[in-house]
């Protein structure tokens, strides 16, 4: 998984959106969701339409895996 450096966090809390792959139980990756996405510091928090209500927040929350791309950078995450 991705060790966030400054150059990345730079890039990705640059960019107003952020796409997330959320993990299957079968560990395959859902279609991504767009949502917003805002840097404090060194963590990065985000926002879907859906909130709780979508299925990429359930299979976040009950595996912790996924896939997030914005500002050109794409990295698998924890």
């Amino acid at each position: 998984m991705t060790g966030w450096n400054d150059a990345d966090l730079d890039r990705i809390g640059a960019a107003e959106e952020l796409d997330l792959e959320s993990e299957r139980g079968d560990g395959t990756l859902r279609a991504p969701v767009t949502m917003w996405v805002v840097r404090a510091g060194d963590r990065l928090y985000v926002r879907s339409v859906k909130g709780t209500d979508g299925p990429w927040y359930r299979g976040t929350r009950s595996r912790h895996r996924g896939r997030v791309q914005a500002g050109g950078v794409r990295a698998d995450v924890t």
